[in-house]
């Protein structure tokens, strides 16, 4: 993989936000991963977008990736190179490692090139170098509500239809373990609402008086409608934040907190009254000196 364009086996570009790598990410390993997929170039496949993805989410291996290419992170890279020995190479540099994994009750071995079983960004599933069977894995799409709020689904597992409970906070890459199998979520994003953990985070739109002279504005949160107060003097781009408003957080009893971001939506077009406000608008502010 050398002289392979890691962003080109992930399916992006470049310019790809963590978020975005994340979600393409999970998409292929889900895909050719090999309790789903059995075919030999799956495999490869598999090892492939695995080990790109090692390298490209984790941001300090990204940097240098961008820098210096694959080859920063071959095994025998650096020495007397500018990498000054290879500074991720880790437990791989003691040989691709092996775990047994189950489907269907049959045992198999799988080299995954030195590289961890993606499944381990949602579950550690090794304790040391011990090796455990795999349990089923299926995956189940909520919506962006449904993922906060929570929710029973009737499913169907190994031919029996049966009730599950999704608790509230769930995101993309959850794994619930239930009695025999385990469903990893994946969330279908919300145009309104921008998810960052428990935080939540939306823009909200007011006008050029309403940033000088200040307004209150009701706005939607993920449970409730709340009015807020916008000081006078509002930049564009203010945050403005509602303590306890976002999710709830699946391992306690707390939630993220909601954020609001400020647009000012400037006019395209004034009539003539309104031409005329602004220009003395700007000529009183010219005699101050400065408006801010």
């Amino acid at each position: 993989m050398a002289n392979q364009d890691y962003y080109s086996i992930l399916g992006v570009d470049k310019s790809v936000s963590s978020d975005e790598l994340k979600r393409a990410y999970r998409k292929l390993a889900l895909q050719y991963h090999p309790d789903r997929n059995k075919t030999k170039e799956a495999e490869e496949k598999f090892k492939e977008i695995n080990k790109a993805y090692e390298v490209l989410g984790d941001p300090q291996k990204r940097q240098t990736y961008d820098q210096f290419g694959a080859a920063a992170f071959e095994q025998g890279a650096g020495g007397g190179g500018p990498f000054g020995g290879n500074p991720f190479a880790g437990g791989a540099q003691g040989g691709p490692f092996h775990y047994t994994y189950s489907t269907n009750g049959n045992a198999q071995d799988f080299d995954f090139g030195g590289f961890s079983d993606p499944f381990d960004i949602f579950e550690q599933f090794f304790s040391g170098a011990s090796r455990q069977p795999r349990r089923s894995v299926y995956s189940l799409t909520l919506s962006f509500q449904d993922a906060v709020k929570g929710i029973e689904k009737e499913v169907t597992v190994e031919g029996k239809k049966q009730k599950i409970k999704i608790p509230a906070g769930v995101d993309s890459g959850s794994r619930i373990r239930f009695d025999t199998y385990d469903i990893v979520i994946e969330v279908i994003p919300d145009k309104h609402f921008h998810r960052e953990g428990a935080d939540i985070i939306t823009e909200e739109e007011i006008t050029f008086p309403q940033a000088v002279l200040g307004t209150q504005l009701e706005v939607q949160t993920i449970a409730e409608k709340v009015t807020i107060r916008i000081p006078p003097g509002t930049q564009p781009g203010s945050l403005i934040r509602l303590s306890g408003k976002g999710v709830q957080r699946i391992r306690s009893n707390g939630h993220g907190d909601h954020y609001i971001k400020i647009k000012i939506v400037i006019p395209k077009h004034v009539n003539k009254q309104q031409k005329e406000l602004l220009e003395q608008f700007d000529q009183e502010g010219k005699k101050g000196g400065n408006w801010f």
